[in-house]
């Protein structure tokens, strides 16, 4: 206020119009992502909280819905929203390939390209690049792939994954990382862990000496890698927080390891992280896996699953994961979960779903999709709910006595997939 005060005794427009964007972009390059903590557990290290962006608030903990191509698919902008999506995320590396920055230029960034109005995420490329082991090379903090498209050869690096995301114009942007394989003996993990430090310490310098291209700002989240050793885990914490970054993520977990090796590293590093910086629990996941990382203190989880599994039959509900395809749904008149109030809930049946699912139509992946992203992002608002009014604790144990766990296959997944991407290095 005092210096908008000083900028109106001034006697030019034109030394008017010069100061005044220049005293703005001062406050624009400083802006700092507010996060405010509202609630803690009692009990647990659940917490709830709210994070401000240019884009708008977000109530956290929090469900964000991926948008890899930039849409969540099968749904709409205004079905996201219904379902009280606050944020959602993009994926760097596949709109890196398609449409690609020229387009994203054309369109002034991500928001305008898809008309959201609200937060976006958007992650690296490490992960992508990591999945895509058999067909990537790192060397020094370069990392060449080929496409998986078409097979052309790209580069990778700190400062290219930032300049991306500036491209972009994400609210949330990440560092780049290399996200460590499960199984993976500690030698590697360590020497792993030293680049990803290295290339977050880059991803920071990079991104700081640039102004915003858009007309908002954009926060910087770490990434705290270390594989599943845990003392790794609480050096990239103290490596981290030490750099200092607006926000603190957890990354290469849920990659196949044993879930309550998950949990437990989870509680770890939320405990070593600082309590005035969102916590990110990358790619988590299940409605289990959700809960159990809210308890341990997370803030912001994200995954493909609501969306992938939808369009496969699979429909989550507060008992539990149905598979609509399945025969004994065939004359089942009621709603896929009786107490929601999504769209597909209150207008349509289990037996409907199930006719559309077995007709392969387009529409039963939309209404299984509506729904998942509304249950998933329900499941957290009623989790922050219960620790507003003090009854986590109860709200916690309710669920797991009524919600049907699946069977953890991820580890033999993990072994198989570690397995097959080691036949491809043979070739």
């Amino acid at each position: 206020m005092f210096m908008v005060d000083i900028l109106m005794c001034l006697h030019t427009d034109q030394h008017f119009k010069l100061l005044f964007t220049f005293t703005l972009s001062l406050v624009y390059l400083y802006y700092d992502m507010k996060f405010t903590l509202q609630k803690e557990s009692n009990t647990l290290s659940a917490r709830a909280g709210l994070i401000q962006t240019d884009h708008g608030q977000i109530e956290t903990p929090i469900f964000m819905p991926v948008g890899t191509h930039a849409t969540v698919k099968a749904l709409s902008n205004d079905e996201l929203k219904t379902a009280k999506a606050q944020i959602i995320l993009g994926n760097t590396y596949h709109l890196y390939l398609r449409p690609g920055m020229e387009v994203m230029k054309g369109a002034g960034g991500l928001h305008q390209f898809m008309n959201w109005d609200k937060p976006i995420l958007t992650d690296s490329g490490g992960f992508q690049v990591f999945s895509l082991a058999h067909l990537r090379k790192i060397e020094g903090d370069i990392t060449t792939f080929r496409s998986h498209i078409d097979g052309s050869l790209h580069q990778f690096s700190p400062e290219v994954s930032m300049e991306i995301q500036r491209t972009l114009g994400s609210d949330i942007v990440m560092v780049f990382d290399e996200c460590t394989p499960y199984p993976c003996d500690y030698e590697y993990a360590k020497n792993s862990l030293a680049v990803t430090h290295r290339w977050e310490k880059k991803s920071k310098d990079y991104l700081r000496s640039k102004d915003p291209m858009w007309d908002h700002t954009q926060a910087l989240f770490a990434i705290v890698q270390g594989s599943v050793y845990e003392d790794l885990r609480l050096e990239s914490v103290k490596f981290l927080t030490d750099e200092g970054f607006d926000g603190y993520a957890i990354g290469g977990l849920a990659v196949g390891e044993p879930k309550q090796m998950m949990y437990d590293l989870t509680q770890s590093v939320c405990d070593a992280l600082p309590k005035d910086k969102p916590r990110y629990l990358m790619g988590v996941g299940k409605p289990e896996d959700i809960i159990h990382s809210i308890a341990r203190g997370v803030d912001m989880m994200d995954c493909v699953l609501p969306t992938r599994n939808a369009r496969n039959g699979s429909v989550y509900t507060w008992d539990g994961k149905i598979n609509i395809k399945n025969q004994q749904y065939r004359n089942d008149f009621t709603p896929l979960d009786p107490t929601c109030d999504c769209y597909a809930c209150k207008n349509h049946t289990r037996a409907y779903m199930h006719h559309l699912y077995r007709q392969n139509e387009i529409l039963g992946m939309r209404l299984n999709s509506i729904h998942n992203i509304h249950f998933f992002i329900q499941l957290t608002r009623e989790a922050r709910k219960a620790l507003l009014e003090d009854r986590f604790p109860a709200f916690y144990k309710d669920f797991f006595d009524r919600y049907r766990v699946e069977e953890d296959h991820g580890e033999a997944n993990a072994i198989h997939r570690e397995n097959r991407r080691k036949k491809f290095e043979k070739k």
